[in-house]
């Protein structure tokens, strides 16, 4: 029998019960953190992937174990860990200085993802200022969620990696703190594009409503201009409808080609007139 389920984040207990059926949500949504454990580090990694054919941002989690002699990794969600293997072992350079070298590599791969998202910005961007008038709102939303993925996955990492390159944990090696440093330049640095992103978002998600009220304004115009050219033969025929007995131009050998070319004239002077004012 479940007697209590509950969140706990930074030694205390989170406000409300929490029922069942969350509660492995609730434990995938770590934050990304370094954490040492006697003589055993426990990193919590983000890790985000570019699916290509789904234009999406996937995000995974990676757990580290690194100790001076081992290094443990569990895995929940896809990664290229084995890629990362192939990588390292072609850098004995680095691979000298123990499980830190590995953890290095793991730790500096958001870069291609965010090259990615910032090409279907632009795309977004220019879709938004096409001719075509499309109506890319929801790919707008869509890019916000992903760049707020990103934003999780990276942006706490930053404190965190800053710690093993000051030295704070011995079992990172002493050589290996430079290239930490670099790892942590690099987070601060795509962190401040991430907010970029946001930014150029919110943007184009304003000019998107903007362009869609502009659109809705020239439909209506058109509409309107249509409506009052057609009220031309309408009104003319709703009169000759009404059967009055005296009406002169009944009698009138020309008047039914006179009434013709009057209505055709005045929708054509409508037309002109609709036409140069841009309403057409």
């Amino acid at each position: 029998m479940i007697v209590d389920c509950a969140v706990y984040e930074d030694g205390a207990r989170c406000a409300g019960d929490l029922p069942l059926t969350e509660a492995g949500e609730a434990a995938e949504r770590k934050r990304p953190k370094v954490e040492r454990y006697g003589d055993t580090l426990l990193v919590v990694l983000k890790t985000v992937r570019y699916t290509g054919k789904l234009r999406d941002v996937g995000t995974g989690e990676i757990l580290l174990f690194v100790n001076r002699d081992f290094l443990v990794s569990v895995r929940h969600g896809e990664a290229a860990l084995h890629d990362v293997r192939l990588d390292i072992e072609k850098r004995p350079d680095l691979l000298r200085f123990g499980s830190g070298a590995v953890l290095y590599a793991i730790v500096d791969d958001y870069e291609p993802v965010v090259e990615a998202v910032e090409s279907d910005i632009q795309e977004v961007e220019h879709e938004v200022f096409a001719p075509n008038r499309s109506n890319p709102a929801e790919r707008i939303y869509t890019l916000e969620r992903e760049v707020l993925d990103l934003h999780r996955a990276i942006s706490p990492l930053s404190p965190a990696i800053d710690k093993l390159a000051r030295g704070q944990h011995e079992i990172i090696h002493p050589e290996l703190r430079t290239y930490f440093r670099d790892i942590h330049d690099h987070l601060l640095r795509v962190s401040g594009r991430i907010d970029g992103f946001r930014d150029l978002l919110s943007s184009a998600l304003q000019a998107n409503l903007t362009q869609a009220a502009v659109r809705q304004n020239e439909d209506m115009r058109k509409i309107s201009a249509w409506v009052a050219i057609a009220a031309v033969p309408t009104g003319v025929a709703a009169i000759y409808g009404m059967n009055f007995s005296f009406m002169p131009e009944l009698e009138w050998r020309f008047g039914y080609p006179v009434v013709l070319g009057m209505i055709v004239l005045l929708c054509a002077l409508l037309y002109w007139r609709f036409r140069r004012s841009g309403w057409l």
